[in-house]
């Protein structure tokens, strides 16, 4: 299914006059998200992430020419020294160059990377000076898969959207990528020094673990401001920093060398503004907005050039016993990555509600019960959940309560899970009940496509059985005997699964042996690149493969099945029927290229369904024994170091 981003461009006027059905019927291919505080079951200020969900988003298709200057400066800087994309650099921000680069996808994944290093194998982006169209579609199908895996909102962008390089989407991507490389230090793991923003206490630390990075920097201006005597507080980036006072402030008390005294006796802001940007380049940071951009309050370069200032100079102490406290709050790298997981495929679902941090934002149930109602509709009781903010501890354990129970109902393993046990943040039990959460939605969307053949409920034997017969059927002999086979740890195995469902899609002369650690890692980071690349929305890490992470595993198992079966009965669908309902010729949005495999794809879809027969039935039993055995003792053994 084809997504499309929002322009984030805030109207209220509009978002006064029209409710959000009415805005999505003026037009047949809608450019609309309404987020924030406009809808009706939303999570409370904690839990919404300015950048990546704007408060209205609008049809409006005018773009701020200011910010594109702003990101084609940021790019020439960044990418200079591309092998391949300095030929077209620098790019010229009086011209439209920027869009006419971006049409073959190689400029927004390179983006990616240097926004989030090593999230795109850069082996797997077509980087021929002209690419086909399928060439094209490939890359902009791994763009937007990547930036969903790290932390973009892709809401209503299709791969045929930036192929066209509509210009108010696309800068509504690279908005997003270049914030999220802005504001990447912005937590305890990566400057633990920001320990010092709070008291020594655990709940003061879990609160600031669980803030937006936004939210997370706003904090630390006005702990400098506070010192600096500034008495206002700074609530946002945008009228709160018109008159630049503040901005004069803050640089005089973290860059005293380079105060200029007419900076606060200036009378007129624009001069004000010219003077604080003078003091910022002094101390380093490089000019990325205008005098003009201050006072008119463009929220996304102020918050732009305040993480700026934040990386040049942050101003923290080093005592190393903060530093210290901090550290052992987040070093548990096996749930920091599980926490990761499971925060973008929340976020990805595209629910009201954003999360910041999975542990922190999931104890009023709130969000839990949002994606429950996404993954099972109708299973929620409304009527009986509260909204944050919530006051009273109470309607948070009843919330939390609902969840467990729903849970309970959709035949989860919750031995020992009780809603207090959510409200508490005990991490490793809500670890158990989102994977089951995740596996669930999983299974469901398989069997979304197997109804068609009235076959029996899909588990995960099946996806194994129809992995090995995939990879068998090009004549191939690896066969794995569980998602927890150690041989999965070279990659090949997903190799030859991602061949055999489209063979163009991977190069063998880029495939390593697996035998040394470097090697599995080559491997796994190409799996993962290419899978986005074929149209898979996935979220785990090279390690997972290389340590074979069972549940990892499997959703990367059942995300190729899923987009094989899928492609297939689209497939089907062109075959049958040339025409949908409206008269236009169906296209799929995500198919890299037609199957070249030599079977039939659209014959063999109710195949591959039917061939699932009663042989599979006892090896189906015993992985779904062996699976809730798994995930009752998972708990349990949870409840017990709890």
């Amino acid at each position: 299914m084809s997504s499309y981003v929002g322009v984030l461009v805030s109207d209220q006027w509009l978002q006064s006059q029209f409710t959000q059905v009415e805005l999505r019927s003026l037009n047949s291919k809608v450019y609309l998200n309404m987020q924030g505080q406009a809808t009706g079951k939303l999570g409370g200020p904690k839990n919404s992430s300015s950048f990546l969900k704007a408060s209205t988003t609008t049809l409006l298709h005018t773009i701020s020419e200011s910010e594109k200057a702003s990101y084609v400066t940021h790019i020439n800087i960044y990418l200079a020294d591309d092998p391949f994309l300095k030929q077209f650099l620098p790019l010229d921000p009086a011209t439209n160059d920027l869009f006419h680069l971006a049409k073959d996808g190689v400029l927004l994944c390179k983006l990616i990377n240097v926004a989030v290093p090593g999230t795109i194998d850069e082996r797997a982006i077509n980087t021929k000076r002209v690419l086909n169209p399928w060439e094209r579609n490939e890359n902009h199908t791994l763009c937007l898969n990547s930036a969903k895996a790290i932390g973009c909102t892709v809401v209503n962008i299709g791969t045929q959207d930036l192929v066209e390089a509509r210009p108010h989407l696309v800068l509504g991507l690279i908005s997003q990528i270049i914030k999220i490389q802005l504001l990447a230090d912005l937590n305890l793991k990566k400057t633990p020094q920001l320990v010092e923003l709070v008291e020594d206490s655990n709940a003061d630390v879990e609160e600031l673990m669980g803030l937006a990075p936004e939210k997370v920097l706003l904090k630390w201006m006005n702990f400098h401001l506070n010192k600096a005597g500034y008495e206002k507080t700074v609530a946002n980036f945008s009228s709160d920093v018109k008159d630049g006072k503040a901005y004069a402030y803050l640089l005089n008390v973290l860059a005293p060398e380079f105060c200029n005294p007419l900076t606060l006796d200036t009378k007129d802001p624009v001069e004000r503004a010219k003077l604080v940007l003078d003091h910022a380049e002094r101390m380093g940071c490089k000019r990325y907005l205008s005098p003009k951009d201050i006072t008119e309050g463009s929220t996304n370069l102020n918050l732009a050039f305040v993480a700026q200032i934040f990386h040049e100079r942050n101003g923290l102490s080093t005592d190393s016993k903060k530093i210290s406290f901090a550290e052992r709050m987040t070093d548990d790298v096996q749930i920091s990555r599980e926490e990761r997981c499971f925060r973008l495929w929340i976020n990805s679902l595209g629910i009201e509600s954003y999360v910041n941090n999975v542990f922190e934002d999931v104890r009023t149930g709130w969000i839990l019960l949002e994606v429950l109602d996404k993954v099972a509709p109708g299973s929620v009781n409304w009527k009986h959940a509260s909204k944050p903010p919530i006051k009273f501890p109470f309607r948070k354990v009843e919330n939390c309560n609902q969840v467990v129970k729903i849970g309970r109902q959709l035949k989860f393993s919750v031995v020992n899970l009780g809603g207090n046990d959510i409200v508490q943040g005990n991490k490793k039990l809500i670890v158990a009940f989102l994977w089951q959460l995740m596996r669930f939605n999983m299974l469901q969307l398989l069997k979304s496509l197997r109804s068609r053949s009235r076959g029996k409920e899909i588990t995960d034997a099946d996806i194994m059985n129809w992995a090995n017969r995939k990879v068998k059927s090009t004549g191939r002999s690896t066969q794995i005997e569980s998602f927890k086979d150690k041989s999965l740890s070279t990659g090949l195995f997903f190799l030859e699964l991602l061949s055999a469902v489209e063979p163009r899609v991977v190069n063998w002369n880029l495939v390593t042996k697996g035998e040394s650690d470097e090697e599995k890692r080559l491997n796994a980071t190409y799996i993962i690149s290419v899978a986005r690349k074929l149209g898979c929305s996935i979220f785990l890490l090279p390690e997972d493969i290389m340590e074979v992470n069972q549940k990892m595993i499997l959703t990367l198992t059942a995300s190729i099945m899923y987009w094989c079966l899928q492609h297939a009965a689209e497939e089907g669908e062109v075959a049958l029927s040339p025409a949908n309902g409206n008269g236009s010729t169906y296209t799929s949005d995500t198919s890299p290229a037609p199957s070249i495999s030599g079977e039939d794809e659209r014959s063999s879809l109710c195949g591959e369904i039917s061939s699932l027969t009663m042989d599979d039935a006892a090896s189906d039993i015993t992985v779904s024994s062996s699976q809730c055995e798994n995930e009752d003792t998972e708990i349990a053994t949870a409840e017990s170091h709890a």
